[in-house]
């Protein structure tokens, strides 16, 4: 199904955003077919270019990111178009006002239009007031969604502060909230997985399964961004948005439909359940670390004080554990360890579901643990690890896996997450966007953390390249559990 006519008006055109992910993400929609021929794309930001210019540089973008060429590069960029005005300046957007009539007369959109903001934080409500003041979101003639980036506030009240001011001259079902983690194939398909397959729906719930890891890791440090990290850190970088979204969808219970009211009801009952933190939960169940110093495959790394634009004295963690229950039916008993950091070993994103042992005394002793690993990131795919004999006498279990990896299939239809996320906005389908319930629900959970961090939390040390802090080990091992230590490629033995 092609996506509605419409204008894409993209606010933060000259970003690095928009010619990373966005411009090549509607180019490979075009180039398979799955856009209207009737569309534009209007870049705006304070820059001065012109159409032409703008053109120019998208083109020679695609060329060096997609290895574009040919008629359908050329056809692509013709739908681009860019209109220089000051974004925070209400007056201005009077510009845009005559480009607009333009592109919907030009393209016969019959004014539906999505609103992108690429921009800094600052501009999330400032720029629904300004395009409220020249009527630019009434639906009296075409639908107007607006599609907003991460990070959805910097904790609970700025969150609601910000729902306020975008629920003025918005309705919530105009308001796509982007998480581009929930746009990733494999996340999708954790709830075919669960709730299409008679072989794990029985399984997942607290009779069998034992406890369920989610791992965020990065190889890199903060680069470039470390001003920007450090009024961030992993907690509202990484933990707040995307891995308890991603938990979310590990733990919420089938749908009545398949639509996006009841598909964010369920992920928004699992948020409120998650079980509040006390001080003392947090002291015993939290761990904050940042990295230091090291040296990796022979190239020296610096340590996060040494970064650029990163205070010598920050206390920002760049890595964090934590122990999580949901106190429901399905999941009261089980734990959930999350954890995220910089300047791990590997870049990876994946769940591990550890079902519980056999109770048979003897097959027991040497069993390997039953696991299930669903990886969202790199080398996307789903691994089943269980236990058989080894070859020879006696009955020693050996453990192997059945392995299943995306890449296989090779399908030019596979769209990226921001493919797959802005071809469903513009076709009014918010499914795998984040709902305000669910935003204030995250933000609730964190808060305490945030809180408690501000006043007494510790930040650990662990060297770059490694696991994170040893007490990341410890929060665990208490408990009689392991991380597992993730390897770049599904299909390497670790």
């Amino acid at each position: 199904m092609k996506a509605d006519n419409n204008c894409i008006v993209i606010f933060g055109a000259s970003g690095d955003l928009t010619y990373r992910k966005l411009i090549p993400a509607l180019y490979h929609l075009y180039k398979i077919g799955r856009l209207s021929e009737n569309f534009s794309v209007l870049g705006v930001a304070r820059s001065a270019l012109d159409d032409e210019s703008f053109r120019q540089k998208m083109h020679d973008t695609l060329i060096k990111l997609e290895n574009a060429s040919g008629e359908i590069l050329e056809k692509f960029c013709e739908h681009l178009y860019y209109q220089a005005i000051n974004t925070s300046d209400a007056v201005d957007y009077a510009k845009l006002l005559p480009r607009l009539d333009e592109l919907h007369d030009k393209y016969g959109t019959g004014g539906n239009t999505l609103y992108y903001l690429s921009t800094p934080p600052s501009l999330y409500g400032v720029i629904p007031e300004c395009l409220s003041a020249h009527g630019l979101t009434t639906e009296e003639f075409g639908w107007k969604r607006i599609i907003v980036e991460k990070p959805f506030g910097y904790d609970i009240e700025t969150a609601k502060a910000l729902d306020i001011q975008i629920h003025k001259y918005f309705e919530e079902h105009q308001i796509y909230r982007i998480d581009h983690y929930l746009g990733k194939e494999t996340v999708q398909n954790l709830l075919v997985l669960r709730f299409s397959n008679g072989l794990f729906e029985p399984l997942w719930n607290r009779n069998f399964i034992d406890y369920v890891e989610i791992t965020g890791a990065e190889s890199i440090g903060v680069e470039d961004r470390g001003g920007y990290y450090d009024g961030s850190g992993a907690m509202r970088d990484m933990f707040q948005n995307h891995l308890l979204q991603v938990l979310a969808m590990v733990a919420m219970e089938p749908p009545a439909i398949i639509n996006a009211d009841s598909m964010r009801d369920e992920v928004a009952k699992v948020l409120h359940c998650l079980h509040p933190l006390s001080n003392e939960d947090i002291k015993n169940n939290l761990v904050l670390g940042q990295y230091t110093a090291s040296e990796i495959d022979g190239e020296q790394v610096k340590g996060y004080l040494q970064e650029k634009g990163v205070p010598e004295d920050s206390t920002t963690e760049t890595y964090m554990a934590v122990r999580c229950q949901i106190d429901n039916w399905r999941w009261a008993g089980v734990p959930f360890y999350v954890r995220t950091g910089k300047r791990l070993p590997t870049r990876v994103t994946e769940v591990v579901i550890h079902f519980k042992t056999t109770p048979h005394p003897v097959f027991s002793q040497n069993a390997p643990d039953n696991k299930l690993i669903i990886r969202i990131q790199p080398d996307e795919g789903i691994s089943m690890r269980f236990g058989l004999k080894k070859p020879g006498a006696g009955f020693e279990a050996k453990e192997v896996s059945m392995d299943f990896r995306y890449a296989d299939l090779a399908s030019p239809s596979l769209l990226t997450a921001y493919e797959r996320l802005l071809l469903d906005a513009m076709k009014g389908d918010a499914t795998l966007f984040a709902r305000t319930d669910a935003v204030h629900a995250c933000w609730k959970f964190v808060q305490p953390i945030l809180d408690y961090k501000a006043e007494r939390g510790r930040i650990y040390e662990y060297e770059a390249g490694t696991w994170g802090p040893s007490e990341a080990d410890k929060l665990i091992a208490k408990h009689g559990k392991v991380w597992r230590k993730p390897s770049g490629l599904m299909k390497k033995k670790v």
